[in-house]
């Protein structure tokens, strides 16, 4: 059994030495659960999917997750590469992570405001703005 629970933390180790060496694609899924979870909240502002007051909840975690975690994925050594990062980044790095900060506080904070559809509608549009103020200082456009 310690042997089976070693071999578990040993390849959980390796798995994460290999993806904290590969910080673009780290970023890359990242914003991949950050997209998937604004489309969720998407659908629920459209009407196209019915709220559900701990998905919604879910949205704001990961999101606030996600700011924590992005602001650690941006070496000086993945400035190039597969990755629609603007050297600005590099360039603005403090405005850069008090744009992800804002954005982690907003959304922590949404975690506790919204109590129903009504306050989630009223509160996921004002925190998914900030979405916008670093894709369009700090992303290339597709």
């Amino acid at each position: 059994m310690k042997c089976s629970l070693l071999v578990i933390v040993a390849l959980g180790l390796g798995i994460t030495t290999v993806s904290a060496q590969d910080p673009i694609a780290e970023r890359r899924a990242l914003m991949k659960a950050v997209g998937a979870q604004s489309a969720q909240g998407a659908k629920f502002m459209k009407g196209e999917e019915k709220f559900d007051l701990a998905k919604a909840k879910n949205i704001f975690a990961v999101w606030s997750d996600a700011a924590v975690k992005a602001a650690t994925l941006f070496p000086e050594n993945s400035k190039t590469g597969d990755t629609r990062s603007l050297p600005a980044i590099w360039e603005k790095m403090d405005d850069f992570k008090a744009k992800l900060a804002k954005f982690g506080a907003d959304a922590k904070a949404a975690q506790e405001k919204v109590t129903d559809e009504a306050s989630f509608k009223a509160t996921f549009p004002e925190v998914a703005k900030n979405c916008g103020g670093c894709h369009q200082s700090y992303r290339k456009p597709q």
